[in-house]
């Protein structure tokens, strides 16, 4: 059996990129690690692919891709445009699904490592800040708060929930609610509830998970509409505020006449499939553009700052609200001091 990195790694007791790191001869390593991984690699036989040794000192134009689920039509449209965006500038990607499960997290960022990607672009979080520290490899995040080091760019989240609730004011609600998915209370993405709960203070705020099941998620919708009795709902994706309507409707409650539905994404899928959604469309074409940008310049060794990447996002207007004259049929952007 042909021994490989990962069986290096176990009997020298290090990562697969410590070993890496001794075979490239990149970065500090201390002599003892060094000759722990020399004589695990002579004692299992282990060959280096001459190929990766070929490429020490020049760049593999490999770009590594992190995202939770990537079936999922929001980051299915933002890797696409990622990898348009990395393509034109002479870089392939490689696409990790990391399924919010953290040992699959960690595996996917020894293993881009130890094939010397240039650089790596996350959104998904399931590991802690010194996992990602110790990453060597430049990383840019998306939506996510990885590390204090790691730049994040993301929509302006605190502007949407604050777009969202006054949009529902103005429609005449009395009872809104906003249904959120896994609690992201230390990601920009919390910033949503924080912009909702700045307009309506006493709103609630439930959280439906995102780890349920379909049938799952349907019975907890279910139970909100007929416990809750809302008039309007903020959903904090669109693909839940979908499922709103249509659980809506199977209980004979008429959207946007005794409810009201606002998500939040607006994909081209939602913007073409389901236009009559009424929904916070994030700039995704600018997050790609800006999150490439600020890797490409990590990559070559410039600073790049670590905050303040929010792109403004805008009213993507549908039927499954009814609109008073003070809200415009065409796209709106909301400005906060």
């Amino acid at each position: 059996m042909v021994a490989k990195l990962t069986d290096v790694a176990k009997l020298a007791g290090v990562r697969p990129t410590t070993v890496s790191r001794v075979i490239n001869k990149k970065g500090y390593l201390s002599e003892k690690t060094i000759q722990k991984v020399n004589e695990a690699m002579r004692e299992l036989g282990y060959k280096p692919n001459n190929l990766a040794r070929s490429l020490q000192g020049k760049s593999a134009k490999l770009i590594g891709l992190i995202f939770p689920n990537i079936s999922n039509v929001f980051y299915a449209e933002l890797i696409d445009k990622l990898e348009h965006q990395l393509f034109k500038n002479g870089y392939k990607t490689i696409n990790c699904n990391s399924e919010h499960d953290s040992e699959k997290e960690r595996e996917y960022i020894e293993m881009l490592e130890a094939n010397q990607v240039d650089g790596i672009i996350s959104g998904s979080h399931n590991l802690g800040i010194e996992d990602y520290n110790r990453v060597t490899a430049p990383i840019i995040s998306f939506d996510r708060n990885l590390s204090p080091d790691i730049p994040v760019v993301s929509s302006d989240n605190y502007a949407g929930g604050v777009l969202a609730a006054q949009t529902l004011v103005k429609t005449g609600a009395q009872s809104i609610i906003m249904i959120t998915g896994n609690d992201n209370s230390n990601s920009p993405t919390g910033l949503r509830h924080a912009g909702f709960a700045s307009v309506l203070p006493k709103a609630p705020i439930i959280n439906v998970s995102s780890d349920f099941s379909p049938v799952r998620k349907e019975m907890e919708i279910k139970n909100i509409l007929t416990r809750q009795k809302p008039d309007a709902i903020f959903a904090s994706d669109d693909l839940t505020a979908i499922l709103v309507i249509k659980i809506a409707q199977e209980l004979g409650i008429s959207v946007p006449e005794d409810l009201k539905v606002i998500g939040y994404d607006g994909t081209y899928f939602i913007e073409n499939y389901y236009p009559h959604l009424t929904t916070i469309k994030q700039p995704m074409q600018e997050i790609a553009q800006l999150t490439v940008d600020l890797l490409l310049q990590k990559i070559e060794g410039k600073e790049v700052a670590t905050t303040g990447y929010f792109l403004p996002v805008t009213l993507l207007p549908g039927k499954s609200i009814w609109y008073s004259s003070k809200i415009s049929s065409n796209h709106i952007s909301v400005a906060l001091p």
